[in-house]
């Protein structure tokens, strides 16, 4: 028999690029589907939320400000950041939804290959949402696609780290940042996914993971009015939705309504696309002469 004593690990937020405690002290029990306990997980507080949103709001103008081709290669960093740490996701991931090592194995594998997909989306997705316009008159006139803000994502309850990384991995790639709510039943590869990310090069306050009530941090978070859109995909509860519907409406940010999804299907470009803004120039052309020619 070993004589080490088991060291069991300490979850903890992701904020700012650092690993905080819940200011309010409050930790809440983490089961497998068997109500076996795993952990101890963060039980976050309106104030964890509210910090969260300044990290956010901090980052943002660096990690939008970047090039479409360094972000990329920082999506890519996680990938490879991920691929080292596979056993471990893949335990985390068995527990958490009762399913077969084997099963987790197919799911972490297939998140790893979704962030090389967004990875190779962000110097791409303004070709196929941007470009020249057609209008009558002497002009250039062209739209762009830039990113909307600090987007509040509600990670899905069951997926817990296949849907996690497909509602993460957009977000970032076109250029905004992210407060995402953890799956509360499933909060432990959420939090582990943060400390992959605070070694893969992605700046502090890009992404922020909370764990805790959906319930509790999600209202104040769509009622706040630095948060510019918000991703519902895991709310199940259809009053709950319709609340943080009406209470992101204050400030008109963009909303994802949850639907049905299978979140092992092709993504699609949507959800980078969900979180888009679009801007037109408009120039003159000039001419050329006295024949009126333009160019």
């Amino acid at each position: 028999m070993s004589d080490r004593l088991s060291v069991f690990k300490t979850y903890k937020l992701y904020v700012g690029g650092k690993f905080p405690r819940s200011e309010s002290g409050r930790v809440y029990e983490v089961t497998d589907s068997k109500d076996n306990w795993l952990a101890n997980a963060p039980l976050s507080s309106r104030k964890d939320a509210r910090d969260a949103v300044v990290a956010a709001r901090k980052a943002f103008g660096g990690w939008s400000g970047a090039t479409a081709y360094n972000r990329g290669q920082i999506l890519y960093r996680v990938a490879e950041m991920l691929e080292g740490r596979k056993d471990q996701f893949v335990r985390e991931v068995a527990d958490a939804e009762g399913i077969s090592k084997s099963k987790a194995a197919a799911q972490v594998d297939a998140a790893i290959d979704r962030w090389v997909w967004y990875a190779g989306w962000t110097d791409k997705v303004t070709q196929i949402v941007g470009g020249g316009n057609p209008v009558a008159g002497p002009f250039f006139n062209l739209s762009s696609p830039e990113p909307t803000g600090v987007v509040t994502v509600v990670a899905p309850r069951k997926s817990s780290f296949l849907g996690l990384v497909s509602v993460i991995a957009p977000v970032i790639a076109t250029g905004n940042t992210a407060v995402v709510i953890a799956s509360e039943d499933s909060p432990l590869p959420a939090l582990s996914l943060g400390e992959v990310l605070a070694t893969s090069d992605l700046p502090g306050g890009v992404v922020n993971i909370l764990s805790g009530r959906t319930a509790e941090i999600a209202p104040p978070l769509a009622a706040h009015q630095d948060v510019n859109a918000i991703d519902l995909a895991g709310v199940e509860d259809e009053d709950l939705a319709k609340e943080l519907e009406i209470a992101a409406a204050d400030n008109l940010k963009r909303v994802v309504r949850p639907q049905p999804v299978d979140w092992s299907a092709d993504p699609g470009t949507h959800r980078l696309t969900a979180f888009l803004e679009t801007k037109t120039v408009w120039h003159p052309t000039g001419s050329l002469g006295a024949s009126g020619s333009a160019y």
